[in-house]
């Protein structure tokens, strides 16, 4: 799951081959699970404490041995691209080579002139790809964009050892409690377009929430999910290009899946999770398929703002905000604070907040939103 506060703990690709044996629902002797992924009984038992420390119950009987009591669903990039699949979005094979970097050379620039897109607007087939322990899968997607095209490239991972928020925040995760995952899009516009993708971005994650059942999570300005004013989720929006573009972009998104109490006590500030809006009784929620929908509606809002941009869905994002129409303090990021109404987003994304007759705007990545 995903939270602000601090890291305490690695889970290795070691750590998930173990949980991934013991998630058979059968009980493994710690001689058996040593000589199942190569490694000595001390070892294994130091990975088992790990697992219990990062929010997993094991079980343990005395001439069994051990299995997990709740196995998380483990993220599996081919079920995912088969849930896409049906969702009706294009899926570029496993193993498919990476397209090369599509870069307008001078002679088309001179040819076609500013007005025309030299660039092939027509939607990737996405890359899905699952990792079960990265330092960020944004920081990774931004390492490989000089080399080779992000444009459609989807990363997941089970743990993120250096996850972070806006403002530079660290996540603090749960394994098998969040999901966690980026995807790299291609713009011919520059930073100044863009200004109000995280909002699309936002609205897009509702959408796709709604469709899979959970209903009554709102927006914050610029960039969270919350449900009842608990956090749920973040966005992360990172840009590179110059300024009158063209940009590469990675769109990063954590959602809390199942976070125990003992784990929310710890934050320092209301969250919640999916599991929490569904209901009590509800059945759990499948990460693969909601990871799916999720991709699916993002693929489809990223195409979209690049030919349209922010203001055709200004209107929805406000409907959807959690402080439309409220008293709030903006904190400046140097402590200062700005009090008003929310009056609503403008067409580039920036906020506008109401003093009597008076309208500001303030743009998103500068700011923190509080209830007054």
């Amino acid at each position: 799951m995903l939270c602000c506060g601090q890291e305490t703990l690695v889970l290795t690709p070691l750590s998930f081959t173990l949980l991934r044996q013991l998630s058979d629902g059968d009980f493994h002797s710690g001689e058996d699970l040593a000589a199942k992924v190569g490694l000595t009984r001390a070892r294994v038992s130091q990975l088992l404490r790990q697992a219990e420390t990062a929010g997993l119950t094991l079980e343990r009987v005395r001439g069994l041995g051990y299995r997990l009591k709740a196995a998380p669903d483990f993220l599996d990039a081919a079920v995912v691209r088969a849930v896409l699949t049906q969702l009706g979005t294009i899926v570029a094979k496993p193993g498919a080579p990476a397209p090369k970097l599509q870069v307008p050379i001078e002679e088309d620039l001179g040819i076609y002139g500013s007005e025309r897109s030299v660039f092939d607007r027509t939607p990737p087939a996405l890359q899905v790809e699952v990792s079960d322990q990265i330092d960020s899968t944004s920081s990774e997607l931004l390492r490989r964009a000089p080399r080779r095209d992000i444009h459609g490239a989807v990363l997941a991972a089970e743990w993120q050892t250096a996850g972070r928020g806006r403002r530079g925040r660290s996540w603090t995760a749960v394994a098998g409690g969040s999901l966690t995952f980026s995807i790299g899009w291609r713009f011919e516009q520059g930073a100044g377009f863009l200004a109000g993708l995280s909002l699309a971005v936002g609205v897009a994650v509702a959408r796709a929430l709604e469709k899979e059942g959970y209903d009554g999570v709102e927006l914050k300005w610029p960039n969270d999910l919350v449900f009842r004013h608990h956090k749920v989720g973040g966005i992360l929006i990172e840009v590179n290009g110059d300024a009158l573009g063209p940009s590469t972009v990675v769109v990063g998104v954590g959602i809390n899946v199942r976070m125990p109490r003992e784990v929310r006590r710890e934050i320092a500030q209301p969250v919640t999770d999916l599991q929490t809006v569904a209901g009590r009784g509800s059945k759990p929620v499948d990460r693969n398929r909601l990871l799916a929908r999720l991709v699916a509606e993002l693929a489809s809002m990223l195409a979209a703002y690049a030919e349209h941009g922010f203001a055709p869905i200004a209107a929805e994002w406000q409907q959807r905000h959690a402080y439309q129409g409220k008293p709030v303090k903006l904190v400046l990021p140097d402590g200062g604070a700005v009090k008003g109404t929310v009056a609503g987003v403008d067409a580039s994304g920036a906020l506008v907040l109401a003093d009597g007759p008076r309208r500001s705007r303030f743009l998103t990545g500068e700011l923190s939103l509080r209830r007054a």
